[in-house]
C-alpha cells in the first residue's frame, strides 16, 4: 500500500486549538481524541507540566462547533484518576448512543501504567468515581495510549505497550492489538507494530490513528529513533491487510515539527458530516512547548 498523503499533516495549514497555560519546555497541550456529533466536534485531551510540577496533571473533555474554538465541558485531574500522571485519552461514543472516555493512568512510584474507562450520556457528564480498569498491564508491561475503532459489531484497539523489567529501559514501546464485543472486556493478539531496528523508529512505535480502508488498514504511527527523542516522537504511516499486522511505509517519518526536538505526535483525524476531514495533534513550538494544533481538510472518506 502507498501513502496516501490525503492526511498528513502539514503544520503551515494548522492553527492552534488549545495551547499550554505556560510557555516553555514540559508545558504540552496535546494528546487529543476527536469526535464528530450532533453538528459539533467533541475533544478529549491532555495538560502536562514539567517532571517534578505535576507531569500530565489533568484530561479535558471540550466541545466546538467550528473545529477550532473549544469550550471547556470537564476537567478531570490525576488526583481524581488516582494517578500520578494521565497521557492520551481516548473519546468515543458507544452502539447505544452513549458516550466512552479511556483515561490512561500511572500507577504511583512505578512505571506502570493502565487503562481505566468512564461512561456518560452527555461527555460533559463523566463521573471519575466511576472509573473501571479495562487494560490493567501486568507486572512486566504497562498499558496506555488505546486508540479504538468500533466497526462491525466489533471493537478493535491498539495500545502502546511498554516493557517494566529495567526501568530504564520503560520508554521502549510496540503497539499491540486487541478485540472486544463491548470495548471493556479484551482478547489481545500480540504486537501489531514495532520499531525496525537502525531506523527512524527503533525505540518505539505507538499507533495513533486507524482507518479501516478497502484493501485493509491504514495506521499513523509515533516514532522515535532513542531514549533521547521520548516526548518528541515524529509521525509515520504504516499499513496492512490485517489489523493485527502492520508494516511500516516509507524509510522516515512523514510528518514532524522544525522545532526543537521536532515532535508532532498523536495524530487524530475525524471525518466531518459534510465531507472532509480534520487532522488533530500535538506539536512542538519554537520555545520548546507542545500546543495542539488542528487542519481542515476538505477531502473525500476512505472506504468504510
Amino acid at each position: 500500500m502507498s501513502i496516501d498523503r490525503t492526511f498528513l499533516p502539514t503544520p503551515d495549514r494548522s492553527v492552534a486549538a488549545v495551547v499550554p497555560a505556560v510557555p516553555g519546555e514540559g508545558h504540552w497541550a496535546g494528546a487529543p481524541s476527536a469526535v464528530a456529533h450532533d453538528g459539533w466536534i467533541y475533544l478529549a485531551y491532555r495538560l502536562r507540566r514539567p517532571v517534578g510540577e505535576g507531569r500530565g496533571h489533568a484530561v479535558v473533555v471540550a466541545r466546538s462547533a467550528d473545529g477550532e474554538r473549544f469550550e471547556t465541558l470537564l476537567t478531570i485531574t490525576k488526583e481524581e484518576a488516582d494517578a500520578e500522571s494521565l497521557e492520551r485519552p481516548w473519546l468515543m461514543r458507544t452502539a447505544e448512543g452513549r458516550w466512552r472516555l479511556y483515561l490512561s493512568c500511572a500507577t504511583h512510584g512505578t512505571k506502570h501504567w493502565r487503562v481505566e474507562a468512564l461512561e456518560a450520556d452527555d461527555p460533559s457528564a463523566f463521573d471519575p468515581r466511576l472509573r473501571t480498569t479495562v487494560l490493567p498491564g501486568d507486572p512486566k508491561t504497562g498499558v496506555k495510549d488505546p486508540v479504538i475503532v468500533r466497526r462491525g459489531g466489533t471493537w478493535h484497539l491498539w495500545a502502546s505497550c511498554h516493557p517494566l523489567a529495567d526501568p530504564a529501559e520503560a520508554d521502549q514501546m510496540v503497539s499491540a492489538y486487541a478485540t472486544s464485543a463491548d470495548g471493556l472486556s479484551w482478547t489481545w493478539h500480540g504486537t501489531a507494530l514495532s520499531g525496525r531496528p537502525g531506523a527512524w523508529d527503533a525505540r518505539g512505535t505507538r499507533v495513533s490513528a486507524v482507518r479501516f480502508t478497502s484493501d485493509g488498514v491504514l495506521a499513523f504511527y509515533d516514532g522515535r529513533a532513542s531514549a533521547a527523542e521520548n516526548y518528541e516522537e515524529c509521525t509515520g504511516v504504516a499499513a496492512g491487510q490485517d489489523p493485527a499486522a502492520l508494516t511500516p511505509l516509507g524509510a522516515g517519518p512523514v510528518a514532524f515539527s522544525p522545532h526543537h526536538g521536532g515532535g508532532l505526535r498523536y495524530l487524530d483525524l475525524v471525518d466531518l458530516p459534510g465531507g472532509g476531514a480534520r487532522l488533530y495533534y500535538e506539536y512542538t513550538r519554537a520555545d520548546g512547548a507542545h500546543e495542539l494544533r488542528t487542519e481542515l481538510r476538505a477531502a473525500p472518506r476512505l472506504a468504510d
